[in-house]
């Protein structure tokens, strides 16, 4: 495949010089020239000839691919809180340019792929108590190699500012690991604290590693790479407690990392110390020296989070695969009509295609129905498998209304209620034209995969609105249809008596299937009198505001969860108690020892426990999981089948 290389034309004085040589060379049989300097002339203007005929042409051609509607990338640092914590930033902005220690994803399957990934398969010994790392062979465009001590300042990072990463889950990553050891430059050990289940922390745990480069271990733009002690210090020098939720850095090498955290932070957009975006960072995205140096195979030519991003090919990728066109352009969109616009406009290459516009349903959840014919000519109608699941979190400790709200949604039978008013296959067959799953449980249903068990698929809450009436009932409401039910009796509701059965639900605005899903459901639970008042938001606004550390949100509907840098869905970043990406605060203790039983052990009846008892307690509402379909150009080749993880390799497609 083509390459594409720095390289620059001889300026005019250069050649005149290297046309007087030829003459003098061919006059001067006997190869006696003037001078050696002149003999040094012709030889540098000789080569400077045979490398500018035979230098990579610049490449040319764009492929454009459109973002979900309303989810821009805005934050470029990949050790991200909760409220950056999404696809737009992860898999559409750094995985580009920042390559993970694993690249996961092999066609539609959530399977790792070695051939992208930075290091070679990890090697378990000592009981599983020892994890051994080769690397393969990257650059940083700076010039610095991708060496075991970049893992290691990942590490450092994540030992100092655990409670930073919206991946960090107690007891997992890097709790677990009691030492690392860089023994070569290619080469790096982990040493835990006991036997792990080498799926679960392969899947889940080396999944969250990036390599930092030298260049990231600064506290101001102006410093040498490497200025600060993060990256070279030992890992178990680093002491930083939790201390009221938060990391708390003691030691020197811990305030070290704690430094560099806080500035590369304000420098991607997020002030730790202020909880303010700063606004002007964006703008300094393509041009810092910290966010330019990339070991990926693309790099940012363009950003402003708020219109098309624009990404070039990186000269000194090392990878397997390098891009054969010019630029890569990022679409973003506010709403699934103006995508759509753009998609019978032919201005964009790849874009989601909303369902309402499908004249007609799916054939299966791999095969497509038919596409408009709007499209057709141009574009083939591909569907879209999803390694996720779809919810509406509950706050386990909402504010709201004097902490009543809280009480509300901790009451098992409410959270039974109000999804038994669900009628999820109705909204995958009417609202996703089929384009879409069921969700009853904490595992995805689709793609087909071995985790998923009987009891979830069966669902075991179906949509039964009598019984759900009749749940409420038992518990002391009395029942108000399409108005308010009221607590008569306070010992069988678990809340003070006169409580109004009445919650709140901010969701995200711009995809016209999932605002319809959620007036749908608050339809439903009217019937019943459960009282749901709908917040609409952006999603970078709902996603902000639904958070561990903030409290005053009931219900929050943004999205899906795709299982990445997650793979193995054993939930522990979602459900365990003090969880990084545990918003809505979950916390149960037999959840807690059933996920913690999954990370060391493989058997499947471990893993069916864990499963089948989330399933059963709705620590989310569980939703479809609408999947939907994209439009690929034609003479677009290599970007199908689509990714379940969203993980792009925009660099694997080709123009024809």
């Amino acid at each position: 495949m083509a390459t594409v290389g720095k390289w620059r034309a001889l300026p005019r004085v250069a050649a005149s010089v290297f046309a007087a040589g030829s003459v003098v060379a061919g006059i001067v049989s006997s190869g006696a020239l003037a001078s050696g300097a002149s003999e040094a002339h012709v030889a540098r203007s000789a080569r400077a000839t045979a490398q500018a005929k035979h230098a990579p042409k610049a490449l040319t051609g764009s492929i454009s691919y459109a973002e979900l509607p309303g989810t821009p990338p805005n934050y470029i640092f990949p050790f991200a809180g909760l409220a950056y914590f999404s696809v737009s930033n992860q898999q559409y902005l750094d995985y580009l340019m920042y390559r993970p220690l694993y690249w996961y994803g092999t066609g539609q399957q959530p399977t790792i792929n070695y051939k992208f990934s930075v290091a070679k398969a990890p090697i378990y010994s000592n009981g599983d108590k020892t994890v051994t790392i080769n690397l393969n062979h990257y650059v940083w465009s700076n010039g610095e190699t991708v060496t075991a001590n970049d893992v290691k300042f990942w590490m450092n990072m994540f030992r100092a500012e655990k409670t930073g990463y919206a991946g960090y889950s107690p007891g997992a990553i890097p709790d677990d690991v009691a030492a690392v050891d860089v023994t070569s430059p290619t080469q790096i050990v982990f040493h835990l604290t006991g036997s792990v289940n080498p799926t679960w922390f392969t899947y889940n745990e080396l999944s969250q590693i990036t390599p930092m480069p030298m260049a990231w271990d600064v506290t101001g733009l102006n410093q040498k790479p490497g200025s600060q002690a993060c990256a070279t210090a030992s890992y178990t020098s680093i002491v930083s407690p939790i201390v009221k939720g938060a990391s708390n850095p003691v030691s020197a090498a811990a305030k070290s990392c704690a430094a560099v955290y806080d500035f590369l932070s304000i420098q991607s957009g997020f002030n730790p110390t202020s909880s303010k975006k700063l606004t002007n960072a964006f703008a300094n995205y393509t041009t810092s020296p910290i966010w330019t140096v990339v070991d990926g195979p693309w790099k940012l030519s363009q950003f402003n989070a708020t219109g098309n991003d624009v990404f070039v090919p990186n000269p000194k990728y090392t990878g397997p695969v390098k891009p054969t066109y010019g630029k890569f352009v990022l679409q973003y969109f506010t709403t699934d009509a103006s995508e759509y616009n753009s998609l019978l406009a032919g201005t964009t290459d790849i874009g989601y295609v909303p369902v309402a516009d499908l004249p007609g349903p799916a054939k299966s959840a791999t095969q497509p129905g038919p596409n408009t014919p709007r499209l057709s000519s141009k574009y083939n109608l591909v569907p879209q498998l999803t390694w996720a699941i779809a919810y509406s979190m509950y706050n386990m400790a909402s504010s709201q209304n004097h902490g009543i709200d809280a009480k509300l949604m901790r009451q098992l039978y409410v959270r039974q209620a109000m999804a038994m008013l669900q009628d999820q296959p109705l909204y995958v067959k009417k609202l996703l034209k089929g384009y879409g799953t069921p969700g009853y449980g904490p595992v995805p249903v689709e793609p087909p995969n071995p985790f998923v068990t009987k009891y979830e698929q069966n669902n075991p809450y179906p949509y039964n609105p009598g019984k759900a009436v009749n749940l409420l009932k038992s518990h002391g409401w009395k029942i108000v249809p399409n108005g308010t039910d009221v607590c008569e009796v306070a010992s069988k509701c678990g809340v003070p008596k006169g409580t109004p059965l009445s919650l709140t639900e901010a969701y995200a605005t711009g995809q016209t299937f999932f605002t319809q899903q959620v007036i749908a459901e608050d339809e439903s639970w009217a019937s019943a009198g459960i009282h749901v008042k709908l917040l609409p938001g952006s999603f970078t606004v709902v996603a902000g505001e639904a958070t561990p550390t903030n409290h005053n949100w009931d219900m929050a509907d943004y999205g899906v969860w795709i299982f990445a840098p997650d793979y193995y869905p054993t939930g522990e970043p979602l459900w365990l108690t003090g969880a990084g990406s545990n918003a809505g605060s979950y916390s149960n203790p037999i959840a807690d020892r059933l996920i913690k039983a999954t990370n060391v052990s493989n058997s499947t009846s471990a893993f069916a426990a864990y499963e089948n008892f989330l399933a059963k307690q709705l620590p989310w509402l569980w939703e479809p999981n609408g999947d939907g379909a994209s439009e690929v150009a034609k003479n677009i080749t290599g970007a199908t089948p689509l990714n379940s993880l969203y993980s792009i390799l925009p660099e694997t497609w080709h123009i024809k």
